[in-house]
């Protein structure tokens, strides 16, 4: 298993400081849109995160049509679906992700919703 070190992600600026804090602990690469360019548009963000190979961590939902209906490449995607925004559950399930799945977020749209996490292979 790779070290969570090696998990490089960039957060958009709908995903919580608290979660980019959480990640940056756990040793991981994290880029949060909303530290250098709060107003990046959806597009631009996928393009770099797939230039740097980045996984995508948001709570906007938007990502999946760029993804899937549009056909924007992505490296991988961690959609949060959590009813409340709740940030200690978003971060119990971000620990999970790196913790057990991370062989699995390159290359897959993650919807982590409810109790449930759910991996969609993303086609290359």
């Amino acid at each position: 298993m790779t070290p969570p070190g090696k998990i490089k992600f960039i957060a958009d600026a709908t995903i919580e400081k608290s979660i980019a804090d959480f990640l940056r602990a756990k040793g991981c690469d994290v880029k949060w849109v909303a530290e250098c360019a709060p107003a990046m548009i959806d597009s631009e963000i996928l393009k770099i995160a797939r230039r740097e190979k980045r996984i995508l961590i948001t709570n906007d939902k938007d990502f999946g049509e760029l993804v899937f209906l549009q056909k924007q490449l992505a490296a991988g995607v961690i959609l949060f679906r959590i009813k409340g925004h709740q940030v200690s559950e978003k971060i119990r399930f971000a620990q999970a992700l790196i913790e057990h799945y991370q062989e699995k977020l390159a290359g897959h749209f993650v919807v982590v919703a409810g109790k449930k996490i759910r991996f969609i292979e993303l086609e290359a």
